[in-house]
């Protein structure tokens, strides 16, 4: 326990409400301030009318992750919110074939075998490959880079073998399926890092290991629900969130950071600052011009970006005869794919994701209706695209495919509540840099040692958590990056405890 020291942390999105629960817990005296009125950010929840949604993430991968930090906060994941397991996974659309995994990993091979024929073994082999890979990258993600020798440890050392760090996501999948789909199949979860599967580091198959592995949940209510049961928690433990303030500077003093300045023009004190706020954001904005070095936002404007998302929240006044997540695949996948990460500019036939979570949570919209969210993967900001002006024929695109696949000719007139996120809604309205809605990219040289460290280069005492820094984005990710920051916030007050507790000692051993 670190009693008698106070902490403030800036952003209520995941990885600051798991830093404050985490926190608390341990007798930190915590303050979380948010610019926003409700706690979440981008894993918040939307309600429009007699609808709700979440505002971005849509599932639970990785179920241990979560429980294991609400154990570390003294709770219980499932005594603050019900889950349910959705099976299939999802519903994957190339053409006129659909393929729907779930089930154990026997009936998913069959199924496969079924579609793409030869296939159905290398499935299995491939889920033994990974799981093997996972066991040597999990205490990666675990660990902070904060040197170079870091490299060198015996866990990088024995788990350097499995990461392919030479091939591409797409290169390693095709030296297990056949067929090209397929590939497509297990490699679309890239576009998580904001990457294309051509691109993205070959260790990221795992990502749809961990899906296929551990199995998706859904919180009734939504995702969102995880964080406001954090942030009931951080206050359980006697921690203060305070929402609709933001930050407005991170205050140093002798190289260290002190406390923060509220955008009324309140100081809160603190012996430490922990950032929660999307990185970009955060580097560009909360710090006096000249304070910055390692982070300056000359460097910044040099970092590659995630790709952005196009939302629509649609409240349907019909029931929708689709699958809790469908994606419908661009005919030209690897064409679509290129033009959000490379060309920066709009696809004509691009893909769409499909959330349709009213079937299995009747929470969400009333009883016949539907609480439907589609999204577009679209360029960042950088691209210069102007989005008030496309906006119209996206939306068109992304109704014209929900008609189509929920074979409902008339969707236009069952619409009775909306909402439209563009990446310019989401740079300026979240507050995400350029709207890269998954951070920084995951390209080697944004990865590890190379991502900006949990433990912040340019200010002691000061830390960061999210999909900013190690050990990247993506829910369960974030939730490591707040279990390692918090870990070495409070081990530097255990070190100091036992410097002091050696002083007396040491003063003696002086005397004689």
């Amino acid at each position: 326990m670190v009693v008698g020291k106070r902490a403030v942390i800036i952003g209520a999105g995941p990885g600051g409400l798991a830093a404050a629960m985490l926190l608390a817990s341990q007798g930190v005296d915590v303050t979380v301030v948010e610019k926003q009125p409700y706690v979440g950010g981008r894993t918040s929840g939307l309600r429009l009318g007699a609808y709700s949604f979440d505002r971005g993430p849509t599932f639970l991968m990785m179920l241990p992750v979560m429980e294991e930090l609400f154990q570390r906060s003294g709770r219980r994941l499932q005594d603050y919110v019900e889950l349910k397991r959705v099976d299939p996974l999802y519903t994957l659309k190339f053409g006129e074939k659909e393929f729907s995994p779930g089930g154990s990993h026997e009936e998913t091979a069959a199924h496969v075998e079924e579609l793409f024929p030869g296939n159905g073994a290398n499935y299995l082999r491939f889920m033994e490959r990974e799981r093997k890979k996972l066991a040597g990258l999990m205490p990666l993600l675990r660990q902070p880079f904060s040197r170079r020798s870091d490299y060198l440890s015996g866990r990088m050392l024995r788990a350097l073998p499995k990461m392919d760090v030479l091939d591409t996501v797409h290169s390693r999948l095709s030296k297990y399926f056949t067929d090209e789909r397929l590939r497509w199949a297990f490699s679309f979860q890239s576009k998580y890092l904001g990457m294309s599967p051509w691109e993205c580091p070959g260790a990221f198959t795992m990502l749809s290991f961990l899906e296929h592995e551990y199995g998706l949940y859904h919180p009734v209510g939504g995702l969102n629900r995880i964080c406001e049961a954090m942030a009931e928690v951080t206050r359980e433990h006697g921690g203060v969130i305070r929402t609709g303030i933001g930050a407005e500077r991170v205050l140093l003093s002798a190289g260290r950071a002190a406390g923060v300045r509220l955008e009324d023009g309140t100081v809160v004190e603190a012996d430490d600052v922990v950032i929660g706020a999307d990185y970009g954001h955060a580097v560009s904005t909360l710090f006096e011009p000249g304070e910055l070095r390692r982070h300056a936002p000359a460097r910044l404007e040099k970092k590659k970006l995630s790709l952005s998302t196009f939302m629509l929240y649609l409240g349907i006044g019909a029931p929708l005869q689709l699958p809790h997540h469908k994606i419908v695949f661009a005919e030209d996948y690897r064409l679509n794919v290129d033009d959000m990460t490379k060309r920066l500019r709009l696809s004509e036939n691009p893909s769409v994701y499909i959330h349709n979570p009213s079937r299995l949570d009747p929470t969400l919209a009333p009883e016949g209706k539907s609480a439907v969210y589609l999204l577009m993967p679209v360029p960042n900001n950088r691209s210069g695209i102007d989005w008030e002006r496309e906006a119209p024929g996206i939306r068109r695109r992304m109704l014209d495919v929900l008609a189509r696949e929920s074979g409902l000719a008339e969707v236009d007139s069952l619409i009775e509540e909306e909402r439209m996120h563009t990446p310019a809604d989401w740079e300026r309205e979240s507050f995400v840099y350029r709207g890269a809605t998954f951070n920084l990219a995951h390209s080697l040289d944004q990865m590890m040692y190379m991502r900006p460290h949990n433990k912040f280069q340019d200010a002691e005492h000061c830390f960061l958590v999210g999909g900013g820094t190690h050990p990247g984005s993506g829910l369960p990710t974030i939730m490591q990056s707040a279990m390692i920051s918090s870990e070495l916030l409070l081990r530097q007050y255990e070190r100091q405890a036992r410097t002091d507790a050696h002083a007396p000692l040491q003063a003696r051993r002086a005397g004689r």
